[in-house]
């Protein structure tokens, strides 16, 4: 099963897909609202996502994140990988990190394996040929709702004539 935190990971960087790279930054806080994931948990995420070269971190007012690679080369399964491990239900039928079930007799005489490696299989030809890219663009246009960053909205406001509001 889908953990949340997987859950949560692919959504945030379906979001983060959203957004050209020539925009501003994405923070976290504009992430966790928009996507109601839990901000400390979101911030975990973005880091294991950074660590292993799929987003890119910048710290200060205008920092934040963003993709460090084409969403059209990042796989759901990408991000599912990153946060879950392997995609299998079971060790013996993983690809990237195959082992013999914990209370496997003899490997070459299971029933189960080939199923689970089948099953395996299935999944992952649909995660790793469902790109970011692709998300963003299977979303409803009216349900696509740019982020605008805490210094656009800032700045719209005094446009306005609204006060600043203290932090």
């Amino acid at each position: 099963m889908l953990s949340s935190k997987a859950k949560y990971a692919v959504r945030a960087a379906i979001r983060l897909a959203e957004r050209p790279e020539s925009e501003d930054w994405v923070q976290t806080a504009d992430i966790a609202e928009q996507d109601r994931i839990p901000h400390k948990f979101l911030e975990t995420i973005l880091v294991q996502l950074r660590d292993h070269g799929v987003v890119e971190s910048r710290r200060g007012a205008h920092g934040g994140h963003r993709l460090l690679r084409d969403p059209t080369t990042i796989s759901i399964a990408d991000i599912i990988r990153i946060v879950d491990g392997p995609l299998a239900l079971t060790p013996c039928a993983s690809v990237t990190r195959f082992r013999p079930c914990t209370d496997c007799v003899d490997i070459k005489l299971c029933r189960l394996q080939p199923l689970m490696r089948q099953a395996r299989d299935a999944v992952a030809a649909v995660l790793e040929n469902c790109s970011l890219a692709s998300m963003v663009a299977r979303q409803p246009k009216k349900k696509r709702v740019a982020i605008a960053s805490r210094h656009q909205r800032t700045a719209k406001a005094a446009a306005l004539g609204f006060p600043r509001r203290p932090h």
